[in-house]
């Protein structure tokens, strides 16, 4: 066997592919509109997870939350089948630190674009993370119990919309959900590092893309998050949509986000943001 393909775990090679082929069963059953917003709803819900939980609350902490939300917000990061919160944040610290310079575990420039695109994900080298990058967080039991059975959340919804709906609101709304997640996520790390402008003079390749954050809840203004990468707010501009920071905005009138960490523009002693 090559070096190139001993990289790869045959279990999450093929537990990835055959999420992929079921995506196709939802050719395969009659359309209903209901599915259809159903897989909208799982999208939207869980990419607010991914980008509020895993990213912008675990690998930042642009934000708080008491013990309890914050455990409610690892559940909803998890149920997009993306490992577990200490696992995502560990390995994006460690990407911020050596953003596009080894090692950099997803940078398109080092290793190519399949790579930081999903390769890095169904590899054997990042099974693990190092414990010491996420002593905040795996200090929390339950978010380590979460960590050793990561698939919970997501088996949990899967099966929930199965047994709610039956297989057509299984298909469109949790495995195609999943997928179209996935490489909206994954986009982040590898054309966000290729496509699109850098208002900011970064050490690194990150652009702002309109079409990412579209997708993505704001999270393709990617350049001004390396930047910025302690505030929860990423579309620092008025036209630059950020649907997550807006759903952090709610929360934080709620009283359930507190401390909402802003952006400091050059030149303005105010910042951007609460």
């Amino acid at each position: 066997m090559s070096k190139s393909l001993q990289n790869y775990q045959f279990g999450a090679v093929a537990a990835f592919a055959a999420l992929h082929l079921a995506a196709l069963g939802v050719f395969f059953v009659p359309f209903r509109w209901s599915y259809f917003w159903l897989m909208l709803a799982m999208y939207a819900t869980r990419m607010f997870g991914v980008t509020a939980g895993y990213h912008r609350y675990f690998s930042h902490r642009s934000f708080k939350l008491n013990r309890f939300y914050q455990l409610i917000l690892a559940l909803l990061a998890q149920s997009s089948g993306q490992k577990s919160v200490l696992w995502w944040a560990a390995h994006h610290r460690v990407h911020h630190r050596h953003s596009d310079q080894q090692p950099d575990v997803h940078s398109p420039g080092l290793r190519g674009f399949w790579w930081a695109h999903v390769g890095w994900v169904i590899s054997n080298t990042y099974d693990e993370y190092d414990p010491a990058l996420i002593r905040d967080f795996s200090k929390f039991p339950e978010l380590r119990w979460l960590d050793r059975s990561h698939w919970v959340p997501t088996a949990f919804l899967g099966a929930a919309i199965f047994l709610a709906g039956g297989l057509g609101a299984f298909l469109w709304g949790y495995v195609f959900s999943t997928v179209i997640l996935y490489h909206a996520t994954f986009c982040i790390n590898s054309l966000a590092h290729v496509w699109g402008t850098r208002r900011f003079a970064t050490a690194d390749e990150s652009r702002n893309n309109l079409v990412l954050a579209l997708v993505t809840f704001g999270e393709g203004w990617h350049n001004n998050h390396h930047r910025f990468m302690y505030a929860c707010r990423q579309g620092i501009l008025w036209w630059e949509l950020d649907l997550t920071y807006y759903g952090l905005r709610l929360l934080n009138w709620f009283g359930i986000a507190r401390e909402l960490r802003g952006v400091h523009l050059p030149g303005s002693e105010s910042e951007a943001g609460p």
